[in-house]
């Protein structure tokens, strides 16, 4: 059986991706802060698919949680066959209303531990010949909106180059973009969701399948869902000082409250 390697797997996005891939038939390294959850969490799916679930507790704000994952991935004599890089926050309140040490530690999550992780896993890929990363961005990538557009913004860029670099080693990467999904993450952040209209909001485990899905195509870049993929269309055609105007005023009205 193949292993998976997922970050933020305890919650949301993260734990569909766990579910779906034990279902599968895919043994797991579980990697989260919380390690009364991550036990949890693997006991549940060793017990309902019967796999090989291992957890991995570290924080990747710092080097040490990032040091701890490259190291797991470049195990070569127990490898990581797919990589889902999902850890990942949101911060209340516009740009210089975040502190700078809440910014830096969202820079630190959301590009160093992606870019570093990324390329421990496809280091040992490589040298093998096949396996697949895909990195958890957003569609919040392609409009201009804060620190946290920006942060999903360079994910999206740097996979989709990374994959053109690495074509034809077997080895694949996507970036994932979905919009609102009913996890813990906006609860976290201290963000009200009463106002999010029930059309925008997408079901994790759908997404999840949709994602795969999109992997073994080859895709580089999901938007795993059609209402998504016509509004990002309608984003690509709109002139950029309209759009952050647009952008200003949704994030307003569906942003932190």
């Amino acid at each position: 059986m193949t292993t998976a390697l997922i970050t933020g797997s305890t919650a949301g996005i993260g734990a569909a991706f766990a579910r779906r891939l034990a279902a599968q038939g895919h043994n797991l390294v579980l990697v989260a802060r919380d390690t009364k959850r991550l036990g949890e969490q693997a006991t549940e799916l060793h017990d309902r698919h019967g796999i090989e679930a291992e957890v991995l507790a570290a924080d990747l704000a710092t080097d040490e949680g990032i040091a701890a994952v490259e190291q797991r991935l470049g195990d070569r004599t127990h490898p990581v066959d797919l990589l889902v890089n999902n850890a990942g926050f949101g911060n209340k309140g516009r740009y210089l209303e975040v502190s700078m040490a809440d910014e830096l530690t969202m820079l630190k999550v959301h590009i160093e531990a992606v870019l570093r992780l990324t390329s421990a896993a496809t280091e040992s890929m490589r040298s093998r010949g096949r396996g697949g990363v895909i990195n958890v961005a957003s569609v919040a990538a392609f409009v201009p909106r804060g620190t946290y557009g920006a942060s999903k913004a360079w994910v999206v860029q740097f996979t989709q180059g990374a994959a053109r670099d690495l074509g034809g080693s077997g080895v694949r990467l996507m970036a994932l973009c979905p919009g609102f999904v009913r996890t813990e993450f906006h609860q976290r952040a201290g963000m009200g969701t009463d106002n999010i209209p029930g059309w925008m909001w997408l079901d994790a485990d759908k997404l999840v399948a949709a994602a795969l899905a999109d992997l073994a195509r080859g895709k580089t870049v999901s938007i795993p869902d059609p209402r998504y993929k016509a509004l990002m269309g309608v984003v690509k055609l709109t002139p950029r000082g309209l759009l952050g105007g647009m952008s200003s005023r949704t994030g307003r009205k569906y942003g932190p409250q």
